[in-house]
């Protein structure tokens, strides 16, 4: 689950490779951005698929691996995470959606929460692998088991580029736009 390739964007202090190696398929990065809350950067994050879109159906909808990878500027508590995951499922998802992603949902936030604390400078992966489900590492190492459904990855997805984005900023960054 390693990247290859050579540097093709850069934010901030923060660089991003071109391609990456998901489940040995080659993905491109699709676009990036920052994470703020009022003043502060939390992170900085890059989205990479198997072919480049600017329309979010179209990201949910590629098939194949996938990966949103983030690179803490801050140190972070997970739960921060979990409340704008839970937040998302909520603002994106219809209440029939949320029955069908809860158990899954849960044990992504227990994964989450075993973790504690992201430290500034952390890469975490969120990665779609095919048959196995949603893959959680931190700096190269796997986190948790593995949560499956490519309709749990898409509702992660939402959080950063559904149609109530947690930052509409970085939405459009992660979407090739202008990284915000």
């Amino acid at each position: 689950m390693g990247s290859f390739g050579a540097t093709a964007a850069r934010i901030d202090e923060f660089t991003f490779d071109d391609r990456v190696q998901v489940a040995g398929s080659e993905l491109v990065l699709n676009g990036m951005g920052l994470r703020s809350v009022a003043w502060l950067k939390g992170f900085a994050a890059a989205l990479y698929l198997r072919e480049k879109t600017a329309a979010p159906a179209s990201a949910l909808a590629q098939s194949g691996p996938k990966r949103l990878q983030m690179k803490m500027i801050l140190d972070v508590e997970t739960r921060e995470f979990i409340k704008a995951y839970d937040k998302s499922l909520s603002r994106n998802h219809t209440d029939a959606e949320r029955t069908a992603l809860a158990g899954r949902a849960a044990q992504f936030n227990r994964n989450l929460e075993q973790i504690g604390k992201l430290a500034k400078g952390d890469v975490v992966n969120l990665d779609f692998i095919p048959g196995r489900g949603l893959v959680l590492s931190i700096n190269g190492t796997p986190r948790g088991r593995p949560v499956e459904g490519d309709d749990l990855y898409g509702s992660l997805l939402k959080v950063f580029i559904g149609e109530r984005p947690v930052d509409p900023k970085l939405k459009a960054g992660l979407l090739g736009g202008a990284p915000g």
